[in-house]
């Protein structure tokens, strides 16, 4: 669930046999980033399997790209694919809310 798959854009192109790509926006240092990772690594076991890609994103480490996809707060999820874009901001640990936030409730 590590290391970068979107471009500068923040596209990601379909993935055979992916039904759901993200990017999380983390301050290495932050306790909530911390908490993010783990909420969105058990949200994406528990609801999607393997058919889920995380790209976890250090703004610290990659400034450029975080200012392109204009990020505001951390932590940030982006829903890159399936389109349309959507976006959480927080821990991410009431899953409910993740997935609908992300327009994931109840279609996949």
């Amino acid at each position: 669930m590590k290391g970068k798959s979107a471009s500068k854009t923040g596209k990601v192109g379909k993935r055979p046999g992916r039904v759901l790509d993200l990017s999380l926006y983390v301050s290495n240092r932050g306790f909530k980033s911390v908490k993010a990772i783990a909420n969105v690594k058990k949200i994406c076991h528990e609801r999607f399997g393997d058919r889920c890609h995380v790209s976890v994103i250090d703004i610290e480490k990659d400034a450029d790209l975080a200012k392109e996809n204009q990020i505001v707060a951390i932590p940030t999820l982006i829903k890159t694919y399936p389109l349309p874009m959507r976006r959480v901001i927080g821990d991410l640990s009431d899953t409910e809310r993740v997935l609908a936030g992300l327009n994931l409730r109840p279609a996949i």
